[in-house]
C-alpha cells in the first residue's frame, strides 16, 4: 500500500458486466445468472452509468408474472404495480446510480453502502465512463494481509516518521491483525496520533497502546516533579530541614 490509505481502485473488480438501458427481462436475469452478480449497472449510449438493477428491482416482475395484480393490488402496492409491468433496464432500475470514485478510500466505501444499504457499487471516473465495480467482500480484502506485512508498515509508516530512526525501545506486534505499540519515547504528545495512525493502515482491527514517555532523571531535570517510588522517598535536603525543625510528631503533656 505504500504507506497511504487504501484506495477503491486496489480491490474492485475490474473486469465487469454492464447492461444498455433496452436490455429486455429475461436477458437481465440470464446475466446475473452468469456472472453470479446480484445487481448490474445501466449504462446509457455514451457509456455513462445512469442506474442500477438489482436482484430487488426484478422481484416485482416475478411476483405478478402471471398478469394477475388485481384492484387491490394496484391500490395498495402502486408502485410494485407500475414495477411489474416493466420490461427493460431503463424502466426496472434504479436512478441515479449511487456510485463511488475509484480514488475513494475504502473507509469512505463502506459509509457509503452502509448509508444507501446496497451490497456493490459501480465505480465512475471523473468522464463518468464505468471504470469497475466494488463489492462488500472486496472491502474485506484488506483484513487478508499477513501480519507481517502489517508491522513492517506500522514501523515504517508511523513509528520511524513520527518518533525518528532511533526506535529501538518501541516494540511493535501484530496478532490477528490487532497492533499492539509498547516502549517509551521522547515525545509523548505524538502517542495519541500514534495510536490513530496505525488504526489508519489497512488490514489492522484494532490498536493497543502501551506507549509512554521516559523515565524522570532527578540528577538531570531537578525542577520536574517526582513520581511513583521518588516521590515517597526523602531528599537528603528534606532531611536536614525536618532535624532541624525538630520532630513532627508531639506526645499529650503529662498531667
Amino acid at each position: 500500500m505504500n504507506g497511504s490509505p487504501a484506495l477503491v481502485n486496489d480491490v474492485m473488480t475490474h473486469r465487469v458486466v454492464a447492461l444498455r438501458a433496452g436490455a429486455a427481462f429475461k436477458d437481465i436475469v440470464r446475466v446475473m445468472h452468469e456472472w453470479r452478480v446480484s445487481a448490474l449497472p445501466v449504462l446509457d449510449d455514451a457509456g455513462h452509468v445512469v442506474g442500477v438493477v438489482s436482484e430487488a428491482d426484478l422481484l416485482p416482475g416475478a411476483e405478478y408474472g402471471d398478469g394477475d395484480i388485481g384492484r387491490y393490488g394496484q391500490v395498495r402496492h402502486p408502485t410494485e404495480a407500475r414495477e411489474a409491468g416493466a420490461v427493460t433496464a431503463a424502466e426496472l432500475m434504479t436512478a441515479p446510480a449511487v456510485t463511488v470514485a475509484p480514488d475513494a478510500t475504502l473507509a469512505h466505501a463502506a459509509r457509503l453502502m452502509a448509508r444507501t444499504r446496497v451490497k456493490r457499487l459501480p465505480v465512475v471516473g471523473r468522464d463518468g465512463l464505468l471504470r469497475g465495480v466494488v463489492s462488500r467482500s472486496d472491502l474485506l480484502k484488506v483484513f487478508l494481509r499477513h501480519d507481517e506485512d502489517i508491522a513492517e508498515e506500522v514501523r515504517r509508516e508511523v513509528v520511524v516518521r513520527l518518533f525518528g530512526p532511533y526506535t529501538a525501545d518501541i516494540r511493535v506486534e501484530v496478532r490477528d491483525g490487532v497492533v499492539t505499540l509498547a516502549g517509551r519515547v521522547c515525545e509523548t504528545a505524538l502517542i495519541p496520533l500514534a495510536a490513530r495512525l496505525a488504526r489508519a493502515v489497512p488490514g489492522v482491527v484494532d490498536v493497543h497502546c502501551a506507549l509512554s514517555g521516559l523515565p524522570r532523571r532527578p540528577d538531570l531535570e531537578p525542577r520536574l516533579p517526582a513520581s511513583g517510588a521518588d516521590a515517597a522517598r526523602p531528599t537528603s535536603s528534606s532531611r536536614r530541614r525536618r532535624s532541624a525543625a525538630g520532630p513532627v510528631t508531639t506526645s499529650p503533656p503529662t498531667p
